[in-house]
């Protein structure tokens, strides 16, 4: 079973940066696909990015040049570069693995997902 887990989420001022973590293990498992969602609370679940292969996907309207997916040096882990955060940013992250095929913002085009972590962003 693969497991699917984010880390690097906190509080920040408004400008302020954060580097969001996801390590799929186990190292074996099928990561050529992985992305980044958020959810903020009321509000539907919404992919901020994605790496499939060397192919990289933004919600433009949502990361407006602000953040930035990259594959670490081992291709089970990817992050997520965010500067410039806004308040509006503030959501729970949550990272996904394994392309089942569908949109890569679809949350159902993938196989598993993490469980998440809290970024908040104050003004």
């Amino acid at each position: 079973q693969v497991q699917v887990a984010e880390s690097g989420g906190g509080s920040v001022q408004a400008g302020g940066s954060l580097r969001l973590s996801c390590v799929a293990s186990p190292s074996t498992a099928n990561t050529d696909c992985m992305s980044w969602f958020r959810q903020a609370p009321g509000k539907e679940r919404e992919g901020v990015a994605s790496i499939v292969g060397s192919f990289i996907n933004y919600d433009n309207s949502t990361t407006s040049g602000r953040f930035t997916i990259a594959r670490g040096n081992s291709k089970n882990t990817v992050y997520l570069l965010m500067d410039r955060l806004k308040p509006e940013d503030t959501a729970t992250y949550y990272c996904t693995a394994g392309c089942r095929g569908g949109p890569w913002s679809s949350w159902s085009s993938y196989f598993y997902w993490g469980r998440g972590t809290q970024v908040t962003v104050s003004s």
